[in-house]
């Protein structure tokens, strides 16, 4: 009798491999049984909790497979793990002014909801939309919302900075909202410091902090035998030991003519991971026991951390350097290993670290090659391990097969990655191989497309971006798919908006109206437009039609109110304004301000509008309600000034009507 046959597919595996866990990898989820009960006690427990820990040590994979099966379904109300960074090939220029954070934030605990809907909502709103949830005895539950990698929100990337405070303030809100709300942030121990400051007003003294260490022995050897269970293959006694031994003694160097070998105590995740999937890979498939020879042959750490090594080194080139993986590898032997083959710390800097952009440094990071610190206020890398000194250090001329990402989803994945980390030029390579792979599948093509459409939207080529939504529409409409065809018509009303082409933006907007006719955002455009068109008053009656249909929706709010001030509605510009709280863009403070002055709240309003000025810039209508203001309080002098400025603003420049009244204000000689 033959004996039942082991199949080694990925979906078989009993190791992740570089993934983190999922929620439903709980089963191979070992080694950390402790720290799960921990986090999970401590995040019921208290307002804000924070789960730290270097790159790699597995925080995501605590969460997802150890903390959230722990989780009683009766006595919790869990939100999906959230992300405060996102890519994506919906048409971002569709989307009404949003923050990006809170917006990525929504997006990953509602996945399913439409995305135009999410970006108007802040946190607070969003959670209170949320139908409320009871225990059987009528009490409400804890609804439990986690923010994994939540160093992404104060990285470098400067098209993140200006809405951190406001998101973090979001936060704060909502959970000054709802005292049943409980946080749980994961965040890299070298960003530590950085959510520090904010601990005491995101919870006050209801908080704690969890460090997340490497596995210890005990720990590794139940990691590496527990995900065997149910597999028809086992350890034979003291084979798991030895794995987890091998991993945890490295080659530092060699003195006096002998190998210096020394204990690092603990196993990192990642490496066990590597080491153990590489071996249920290379095992014959009639092994039901893994004996300690087995794992001599198919478990050697330095052989699977070396091939491990030069597959990432591999990807980083592929993606970097045109696939010049020596001369990745000679760069970072110069950079990052010393004269006597140890470790070099690199101080990292703004944009370039060691002569080569940070945008391989954070690649590097991705693929655990490198790791990030922080120390004395300053960034430094260095390579994550020791154990990868010497496959760097071996003969330049090694070959490394790549697996090659085949299916053009992969691709636009990959892209929609770079483009959320800023990496506009990767993105694009990347999604523009997508296109060559895609063949005739017109899904895929339009949804690159579209993804393209949003890279040139960020990149402020908004003629680009008018051509790659217009291309993903026409795809889109032979697929008869009327939503999204309605959505990228959307986009390019709001690109010719910004382009100041009013008129063909009404048009686009009324075209994808008579897609969509119940998308309320869509139709809050069409206010916008309507009102740069010219037209405040059709503007009013857009918006005023969108609010009795949906009375709450704060985008509509906002522009209703600062239309109305615009016309001297102060009262009901006020009422509109403060159900918007706290305000956030300048226009929106300025017409407030606006308001405020008709309402002859001088004081109030000269504050307000001093505040808005100093970050305006060339804003059109900003200027002139300020000059509407200075004009109201008899500075005739300011408001001829302020309203010559705002006749030549260009970002946005005035429409016809408000030109009109900057006209008025301009003094004649």
């Amino acid at each position: 009798m033959t004996p039942e046959r082991v199949r080694p597919d990925a979906a078989d595996q009993p190791y992740v491999g570089l993934r983190a866990f999922r929620r439903e990898d709980d089963a191979k989820f070992f080694g950390r049984a402790r720290e799960s009960y921990e986090v999970s006690d401590l995040w019921q427990a208290g307002r804000l909790t924070v789960l730290y820990g270097p790159s790699g040590v597995g925080k995501t994979s605590l969460i997802q497979a150890g903390v959230l099966p722990l989780l009683d379904p009766g006595k919790t109300d869990v939100l999906p793990v959230g992300r405060v960074s996102h890519g994506s090939s919906f048409p971002s220029a569709a989307l009404s002014r949003h923050n990006p954070h809170v917006f990525a934030l929504l997006s990953s605990w509602s996945p399913a909801e439409t995305p135009t809907r999410l970006a108007g909502l802040t946190i607070r709103e969003f959670l209170r939309r949320r139908p409320p949830r009871h225990d059987p005895y009528g009490d409400p539950v804890l609804t439990l919302a986690a923010i994994d990698q939540a160093e992404e929100l104060f990285g470098d990337f400067a098209h993140r900075q200006p809405y951190r405070e406001w998101f973090i303030s979001q936060l704060v809100e909502a959970l000054d909202d709802d005292p049943n709300l409980r946080l749980l942030i994961s965040i890299r121990d070298d960003y530590l410091a950085a959510i520090l400051p904010h601990e005491p007003k995101l919870a006050g003294m209801a908080r704690a902090r969890f460090l997340l260490t490497a596995l210890d022995t005990a720990a590794a050897i139940q990691a590496t035998e527990g995900p065997l269970e149910g597999t028809g293959r086992s350890f034979a006694p003291g084979a798991a030991r030895r794995l987890v031994d091998d991993l945890r003694m490295i080659r530092v160097g060699r003195a006096m003519g002998e190998e210096v070998v020394a204990d690092a105590k603990v196993v990192e995740p990642v490496q066990l991971q590597v080491v153990c999937s590489a071996m249920w890979r290379s095992l014959p498939e009639d092994v039901r026991v893994i004996s300690s020879d087995h794992v001599r042959r198919f478990a050697n750490a330095d052989r699977s951390l070396t091939d491990f090594s030069e597959r990432m080194i591999a990807e980083v080139a592929r993606d970097h350097f045109e696939g010049d993986a020596v001369r990745l590898r000679s760069w970072l032997r110069r950079a990052f290993i010393t004269e006597l083959g140890t470790r070099e710390v690199v101080y990292q800097g703004e944009t370039v670290t060691a002569g080569m952009p940070n945008a391989v440094i954070r690649a590097l990071v991705d693929r655990h090659i490198l790791r990030e610190d922080i120390k004395a206020g300053t960034r430094w890398c260095e390579l994550s391990h020791e154990r990868l000194i010497q496959p760097i250090l071996q003969n330049d001329h090694v070959v490394v097969e790549t697996e090659s990402r085949a299916a053009p989803d992969d691709y636009l994945r990959a892209a929609e990655l770079s483009f959320r980390d800023g990496e506009f030029a990767l993105a694009v390579k990347q999604a523009e191989e997508a296109l060559e792979r895609c063949g005739d599948n017109t899904r895929i093509r339009a949804e690159i497309e579209s993804f393209l459409g949003n890279v040139a939207y960020r990149r402020e080529d908004f003629e680009k971006a008018v051509s790659h939504y217009r291309t993903a529409a026409v795809l889109f409409e032979t697929l008869g798919a009327t939503s999204a065809v309605g959505r990228l018509l959307a986009g390019i009303g709001r690109l010719r908006l910004a382009q100041g082409r009013t008129s063909v933006a009404v048009r686009e907007l009324y075209s994808a109206i008579s897609r969509i006719p119940n998308d309320m955002n869509i139709q809050t455009e069409l206010a916008w437009a309507l009102w740069h068109d010219g037209h405040p008053d059709a503007a009013r009656d857009v918006l005023n039609d969108v609010l009795g249909r949906e009375g709450n929706l704060a985008e509509a709010l906002r522009a209703r109110g600062e239309i109305l001030a615009g016309l001297g509605r102060a009262e009901a510009a006020l009422r509109d304004l403060d159900r918007v709280r706290p305000l956030q863009w300048p226009s929106t403070r300025a017409a407030h301000a606006l308001a405020l002055a008709f309402l002859g709240r001088f004081t109030e309003a000269e504050r307000e509008i001093a505040a808005v000025l100093a970050e305006a810039g060339d804003h059109g209508p900003v200027l002139l309600y300020a000059a509407m203001i200075s004009s109201l309080d008899g500075d005739v002098r300011r408001a001829d000034d302020l309203a010559r400025r705002a006749r030549t603003a260009r970002e946005p420049a005035l429409p016809t009507h408000l030109a009109a009244e900057a006209d008025r204000l301009i003094e004649r000689p």
